[in-house]
């Protein structure tokens, strides 16, 4: 009972966290709903149910993209829950660009637990592309998105069967998506 009410707890730092956030696709969808999207691969297809990877999961943009400081994180949720977190988190004062070279460098290097966080983010991310892009990506925009999902998840592989499967069976939509003619 004590995993689930963390879970909860989780959901509920992250909305407030988030409140003011919305996706960058044309519905505005809030922020919010995408961790708990990502929670929701990792339990239906990935069959993950190590609490603290969920948690992670649920607050895994919290550092990146809100006020939330590592102590927080820590100090509410434990040190694996934070750990796992920062493997994930992207360091903003880096550039765009060295981020997501970043991502594809260190994804083979990640723990288990972020690798499995990572791959339903990215699953997530590239869905969201073919079915809510943001309203001023082109076509070639969201293919290098798609192109560059596909390195970092490249350096991912071997780690959860199921995931792999589904984020494949998402790039395959996208590109269809993306060249299907309008």
């Amino acid at each position: 009972m004590k995993e689930l009410a963390q879970l909860l707890i989780a959901a509920d730092f992250a909305a407030k966290k988030h409140r003011r956030q919305v996706r960058k696709g044309a519905t505005g969808e809030p922020y919010v709903n995408h961790p708990l999207e990502v929670a929701k691969i990792l339990v239906e297809t990935g069959n993950v149910n190590d609490h603290e990877i969920l948690i992670a999961a649920i607050l895994h943009d919290t550092i990146e993209d809100t006020d939330t400081s590592e102590i927080e994180i820590s100090e509410l949720f434990g040190s694996r829950v934070c750990s796992l977190v920062l493997e994930v988190s992207d360091d903003k004062s880096l550039s765009k660009a060295e981020r997501k070279e970043l991502q594809v460098e260190h994804a083979p290097h990640l723990s288990d637990g972020a690798k499995v966080i990572k791959l339903a983010d990215k699953i997530s991310n590239i869905a969201d592309i073919i079915e809510n892009p943001p309203e001023n990506w082109s076509r070639k925009r969201r293919l290098e998105y798609i192109d560059w999902g596909e390195r970092v998840i490249a350096g991912l592989r071997g780690v959860n069967p199921d995931l792999e499967n589904l984020f494949d069976k998402v790039i395959a939509r996208a590109r269809e998506h993306i060249f299907r003619p309008d």
